[in-house]
């Protein structure tokens, strides 16, 4: 498990909180007892392809396994058919089409902003080309009052990289959520030269410097993907995961993220909590598997229940301590009871 000292930021010379059931467990939500679907959020989900389903069905399951309490999913309208039959918590959205699979992306943009939702997930699986480009720009540049967050993720971070400066057209808060490879295309497009942040696979600091440098830039949180994951917000606080697991390193892991990350901002976390917290149960997942499979073998679809079961641990650990401190019971620096 990850440490609890913190140890310095190389950008800020402040400190890099690194992630443990204490810090991410004060993260958790309430979970009211009279709460109901719409109490715990609704989340959309802009994902999916012919050729890339998995990717949608796997954000919509870790959503649900995180704790939303209504999750849609909206595709090209002649997909529809193939996605109901798939899912069988949310339920589906079809966007309008200027041909098969490619929507039209001022009618798409219309029926997406006329849905009823807290937060949005966007991009996992999506069909490359224009119009998903044109889409993706159309749907972050909305900054009206009240606009949901958004955790932007692979399709949807190509097509921002695929202009210079892409940046200044993203008005809605987001969570943006590269591995080391789309990251590095996301700095290209803002000017920064290959290899100008150094080690982004093993060197620590390298990551924190960069993911800091990125989220001031750019305005977003970021999540920098990877062993050891960084998150960094723009205001200069930066977290770090300290979970290493080759298992995770499996085609689907991201998309999990994606959508944990987005079902906690349904419920009503700031985009640099849901992150943070995200990540902890994320990597949390992969270790409780990891202890019984090892370091190969993990599947995506494995993530989703233990992130359940991992948010119930967090949350009994939590609600002991606090018992702990109401009977006037310390708590020392390591987590343990005095």
């Amino acid at each position: 498990m990850p440490a609890d000292a913190p140890a310095g930021s190389p950008t800020t010379g402040g400190p890099i909180e690194e992630l443990t059931d204490t810090t991410a467990g004060a993260l958790l939500p309430e979970r009211s007892a009279r709460g109901h679907k719409g109490t715990f959020g609704r989340l959309l989900v802009v994902a999916g392809s012919l050729d890339y389903a998995g990717s949608a069905l796997l954000v919509c399951l870790a959503a649900g396994r995180a704790g939303a309490g209504l999750v849609a999913l909206a595709v090209p309208e002649s997909l529809q058919p193939l996605f109901a039959a798939k899912v069988v918590e949310a339920t589906t959205m079809g966007l309008p089409e200027d041909d098969v699979e490619e929507v039209e992306p001022e009618d798409a943009l219309a029926r997406i902003l006329d849905h009823e939702h807290d937060a949005l997930v966007v991009g996992p699986g999506l069909r490359p080309g224009l119009t998903t480009v044109e889409l993706i720009r159309r749907l972050l540049a909305v900054a009206d009052e009240g606009t949901p967050p958004a955790v932007v993720d692979a399709e949807a971070l190509r097509s921002l990289a695929a202009e210079d400066d892409w940046w200044l057209g993203v008005h809605r808060a987001c969570v943006l959520t590269p591995h080391t490879g789309e990251f590095a295309r996301l700095r290209a497009a803002s000017g920064i030269a290959a290899g100008a942040d150094g080690d982004l696979l093993a060197d620590d600091d390298a990551r924190a410097a960069a993911a800091t440098d990125a989220a001031q830039r750019w305005g977003q949180v970021v999540v920098l993907k990877g062993a050891r994951t960084v998150i960094a917000a723009p205001d200069g606080r930066i977290a770090r995961a300290g979970f290493e697991n080759p298992g995770l390193a499996s085609g689907g892991t991201g998309d999990v993220l994606s959508g944990t990350i987005g079902a906690l901002l349904a419920q009503h976390l700031e985009p640099f909590a849901a992150a943070r917290l995200g990540v902890f149960l994320h990597g949390t997942a992969g270790e409780s598997i990891r202890d019984r499979l090892g370091d190969a073998g993990l599947l995506a679809s494995d993530l989703p229940f233990e992130i359940a079961l991992a948010r119930k641990r967090l949350a009994a650990t939590r609600a002991r301590r606090t018992a702990e401190r109401k009977l006037g019971f310390g708590v020392r620096a390591g987590g343990s009871p005095s």
